[in-house]
């Protein structure tokens, strides 16, 4: 096992030109992704404050059911994440200060 990787047993799938259950997660996770895109356009543009206040809503049911979706595939093993070297946080950290302070 990678000692940069953090992740969970991966649930196995059968293989092969019908859909399985990793397939069907991909497909609603990707679409959740673009919905809550779409979505966060639709709250800047809304024309008054009842329509903002439903997309609002819309936004929050969709980003919530995209983190579920996410939550559920990392503990089926379906994702993993990337341990980042301490160098390499504090490198981008300084870098981050860095553009901060030339903002002031």
């Amino acid at each position: 096992m990678n000692n940069n990787k953090v992740s969970n047993p991966k649930v196995e799938v059968p293989t092969g030109i019908n859909l399985n259950d990793k397939d069907y997660m991909t497909i609603l996770l990707t679409h959740l992704k673009e919905l809550t895109k779409n979505m966060a356009v639709a709250l800047t543009e809304a024309s008054n404050e009842n329509l903002y206040k439903e997309y609002k809503k819309m936004f929050d049911e969709i980003i919530e059911s995209q983190r579920e979706a996410y939550e559920l595939m990392f503990k089926f093993g379906w994702y993993s994440l990337e341990k980042a070297k301490d160098t390499k946080i504090t490198t981008l950290s300084d870098e981050l200060q860095q553009q901060l302070d030339d903002l002031n």
